[in-house]
């Protein structure tokens, strides 16, 4: 009976980290189009945040932390999500949501490279055919005439590359650093400093705030999903999964969120889904299949969106 309990759990846990996840782009995209982007992502974060220590308060964890762990939280909430994060929702205005998750997707990619380039880790002769797949499909994913032909398009993929740089160097960085021990704990400190950053960004750009009333329908429901399903829900199986099955297993998400991302686009956007954007998205997620390597996912998979 607690077998067939677990293997409940394990798919309902799929599920989360490959629709969830995968939705998080159509979330934030139908957001945007009607609020500020820094301010959405302060609203997401902080909230999240502050559930998550209630949950832990109710589970009788322990909120306490060091200050030196409390230093590194904040660094980490800004480079996975005032930056990682926000920018990315900002450049939602630009491109679509799932031409975003696939250039997202290159992230193993940006990785393997960073831990070349600051720790001169030696590259496997699979990851360097990785790679040459990963240039070749990041090359015909952003070259596409319809995809440049957007306003302010190449501003939008461009800061999403920067945000990636952000998010693999913030991976390098967590794996060294002090941290909360408690996942939970760690990801609550990460998600409410970051958004009280974002609230500063979103002050300091000079975005007009409004209340959550005055929100449409779709907007209120996009930011509740966003919340309780996107950064509380998936991320928690995230973590039951990586200890409920293999690490190869949890980074099948890293092959099926930009492919719900691009559906879910097309389906509820009316988001274009172009023979090269199909054939960018095999020839760049073949890439990441070489790249992700054992000890590439234990980095990359355990701090994803």
């Amino acid at each position: 009976m607690a077998k067939s309990s677990n293997s409940v759990l394990v798919i309902l846990a799929f599920f989360a980290i490959y629709v969830i996840w995968g939705s998080t782009y159509l979330l934030n995209k139908i957001a945007v189009l009607e609020l500020e982007p820094f301010m959405l992502a302060s609203c997401r974060f902080t909230t999240a945040g502050l559930c998550i220590f209630l949950l832990a308060k109710i589970m009788g964890i322990p909120l306490t932390i060091t200050k030196k762990q409390l230093l590194n939280t904040i660094i980490a909430g800004i480079l996975f999500l005032s930056f990682g994060n926000g920018v990315v929702v900002w450049a939602l205005r630009y491109v679509d949501s799932g031409f975003a998750a696939l250039e997202i997707s290159s992230q193993p990619l940006i990785i393997l490279l960073l831990m070349r380039v600051l720790q001169g880790k030696k590259i496997q002769p699979m990851s360097v055919i990785g790679v040459i797949f990963g240039i070749i499909g990041i090359y015909l994913l952003v070259s596409q005439k319809q995809v440049i032909a957007q306003e302010d398009s190449i501003i939008g993929m461009v800061m999403i590359f920067f945000c990636m740089l952000s998010w693999a160097y913030g991976s390098l960085f967590v794996a060294k650093a002090d941290l909360p021990t408690n996942y939970f704990v760690n990801t609550g400190y990460q998600m409410f400093t970051a958004g009280l950053i974002l609230a500063l960004m979103s002050i300091g750009f000079g975005e007009k705030w409004s209340s959550p009333m005055v929100w449409s329908g779709e907007v209120q429901i996009s930011m509740v999903l966003l919340v309780i399903f996107g950064s509380i829900l998936a991320f928690t199986s995230f973590n039951y999964l990586l200890k409920a099955v293999s690490p190869e297993k949890v980074a099948t998400s890293t092959y099926v969120n930009p492919i719900v991302a691009l559906l879910l686009g097309w389906y509820f956007l009316d988001e274009q889904i172009t023979l090269q954007s199909i054939m960018a998205a095999v020839i760049l997620l073949t890439g990441v299949y070489f790249i992700n390597t054992k000890k590439t996912l234990a980095i990359f998979e355990r701090f994803k969106r």
